[in-house]
Parts: C-alpha cells; sequence; structure tokens
C-alpha cells in the first residue's frame, strides 16, 4: 500500500479516468467490482466524480463529453508546467487533442495524442494531486503503453518527458520500463504489441490492483464483462484483461508486494 499527499513528480503516470455513455451504470459496476465510492468533483466539474478507495482518490469517472467517443481509460502523466509539455508534444510528433486549460483550481491539463496514434492526458497538480492510493486493492499500480512502434514510440517520451528506459524483454514478449528523470524510478512500460488487432490504435493500458485475481475476474463476468486474457500466471503475478461492460479495458493483477512496481515516492 502507498498513499500520496503530495504531487507526483514529472513523467509519472499518476491519474486515470473514463468517459461514459452511462454513468450510473458504471459507478455502479467499479462499485461492485473494487468496492469504489464517490465523491463530486466538486462545483462546475459536471458530474465528474472521484472514485475513492478507503477514502483516498483513486480514478476519476465522468460522462463523456462526446458520445461518439470510444470508451477507454485515459492514462495521465504528471508535469511540472503543462504548457512547456504541450509544446513539446507538439514538436516531436504528436497532436493536441485538447489545448491546455485550467480545471478550476484542481490543476491544468491538456489531451494529447503521441507521436504513434495513443492518447494520454498531462496533468499539473493544483489542489487534485492524481492518485492518492496506489498498489492496494482496487488501486492503480501500473500503466503501460501498448504500441506497434516501439522505437518510435520511446524516441518521443524520451525527447517529451525525459525518460530513459530499462530493457526487460524476454524470449517471446519485447517490453521496457519507464523511468522518470528525477529519481530513474521505474513508473511505466512501453509494450511492443505484436498481437494487437489490425485497426486498433496504439494505446495506454491502466493495470489495477486485486488482492484476488481470480476473485475480482469472476465478479467482473458476472457484472457483464468479458476477459480479452483470461486469468493466468505471469512473472510480474497472476493477472487478466478485463473488458468492461460499456468497452473500457484494463488489467487486473496481483497486489504489489512493495511500492517498487508502479508509481510511488
Amino acid at each position: 500500500m502507498s498513499t500520496k499527499i503530495s504531487s507526483w513528480p514529472a513523467a509519472t503516470p499518476m491519474w486515470v479516468d473514463l468517459g461514459v455513455n452511462d454513468l450510473p451504470a458504471a459507478r455502479s459496476y467499479y462499485a461492485e467490482l473494487f468496492g469504489w465510492e464517490y465523491v463530486s468533483g466538486g462545483e462546475g466539474s459536471g458530474d465528474y466524480l472521484l472514485a475513492h478507495a478507503d477514502g483516498r482518490a483513486v480514478a476519476g469517472v465522468g460522462p463523456k463529453q462526446d458520445p461518439g467517443m470510444a470508451t477507454v481509460w485515459t492514462t495521465y502523466l504528471a508535469t511540472d508546467d503543462v504548457d512547456v509539455t504541450a509544446k513539446k508534444v507538439i514538436a516531436n510528433g504528436g497532436q493536441l487533442i485538447a489545448p491546455p486549460f485550467d480545471v478550476l483550481d484542481s490543476g491544468r491539463m491538456a489531451l494529447a495524442m503521441d507521436s504513434v496514434g495513443a492518447v494520454f492526458g498531462l496533468w499539473q497538480a493544483g489542489t487534485h494531486i492524481g492518485a492518492e492510493r496506489v498498489n492496494e486493492h482496487g488501486a492503480l499500480c501500473w500503466n503501460e503503453l501498448h504500441t506497434r512502434d516501439y522505437a518510435s514510440a520511446q524516441a518521443f517520451y524520451s525527447k517529451v518527458f525525459d525518460a530513459s528506459y530499462q530493457d526487460i524483454s524476454g524470449d517471446d514478449f519485447t517490453y521496457s520500463t519507464f523511468k522518470r528523470p528525477s529519481d530513474g524510478r521505474e513508473v511505466g512500460g512501453v509494450h511492443h504489441d505484436t498481437d494487437m488487432p489490425e485497426g486498433l490504435p496504439n494505446y495506454w493500458l491502466a493495470w489495477f490492483a486485486s488482492d484476488d485475481v481470480d476473485g475480482t475476474a469472476e465478479k467482473a463476468l458476472e457484472l457483464g464483462s468479458s476477459l480479452l486474457a483470461p486469468v493466468m500466471d505471469s512473472p510480474f503475478g497472476r493477472m487478466a484483461i478485463v473488458q468492461g461492460p460499456q468497452g473500457e479495458t484494463f488489467g487486473i493483477i496481483d497486489t504489489p508486494p512493495t511500492g517498487d512496481q508502479s508509481a510511488s515516492e
């Protein structure tokens, strides 16, 4: 378990949120699956909700701004200056879907697409630092980029966030961990995903910790989900990939024994 009360270091994947067509259904689904409770994002935030675990924010859930958009979990990376980072995104072949703007006093954000087509958010903390709990049941524990364009993706995040990488590839997979510049801590991953269906864009996948992956997967199925990857053992823990009832995809994996496997101070 790890609790966070101050801003996350730059380049850390530190928040995820989900835009849905049916907000009451999403609230109910994740409350049943992870035990989340919900708090309003505050006056002026529309119906955006902060999902809490043990009284601390772990994710955001709200209505889609455009009903035609795909239902996805969006990963946000911390930055000390959204405007500067947004310029680097453009300079290195990315695009801005939503240019920098203030979110009341919560922070300043932008929504971007990297040079290989994966969407992610930028967050400069105000009163909202992002995830306040990680590495425990129902909380974020890892974020990874799935891409067909492995070298190009690495180059983009290296130039935009000054990230470095640790290659942990095996016989049947190509993977590197994503290290933030402030302390070299491994806070995310880049996966050369050669099994991605044609037409599916490169994407960031959010992983939530589970005290009982088999039980969580069974509950997900009972709640109308499907498993895109069945429950299995991996070098990183017991895991599965879930597609929620509204189409969103996320991973579940054994609760990390320490904070070393995810974004942490």
